[in-house]
């Protein structure tokens, strides 16, 4: 396993929600990032997040280790739940907030 491999692994599954964005949930670059910040702030979800901005390895990394090309990149409790698009869509449809529910995720909005 490589360096930056585990250290994907270890956020992912040593954090309840973990975001992989560009930039941070104060600053984040691109709009993507940005709507997935702004979805789980009106949730209320406490989450951690890594900037793939500031490493080359860790930006192509997560893309690797998922298999899935874009980023922002959303996991709860070690599950990927998808990019900005998917977690919109489960959001709008309150499928997110059911979901963080049943993962004994505290949600403070639920529509």
């Amino acid at each position: 396993m490589t360096d930056i491999h585990a250290f994907i692994d270890d956020k992912v599954k040593n954090n309840d929600v973990f975001l992989f964005m560009k930039g941070t949930p104060d600053f984040p670059q691109c709009g993507f990032s940005g709507q997935v910040v702004q979805i789980l702030g009106y949730l209320g979800v406490d989450y951690d997040s890594a900037n793939v901005l500031e490493s080359p390895e860790l930006r192509d990394g997560i893309k690797a280790y998922t298999n899935w090309p874009t980023i922002p990149q959303l996991y709860v409790k070690g599950e990927f739940i998808g990019g900005a698009d998917i977690v919109r869509e489960m959001f709008q449809a309150g499928e997110l907030q059911t979901h963080m529910q049943q993962a004994g995720i505290p949600v403070k909005q639920t529509a």
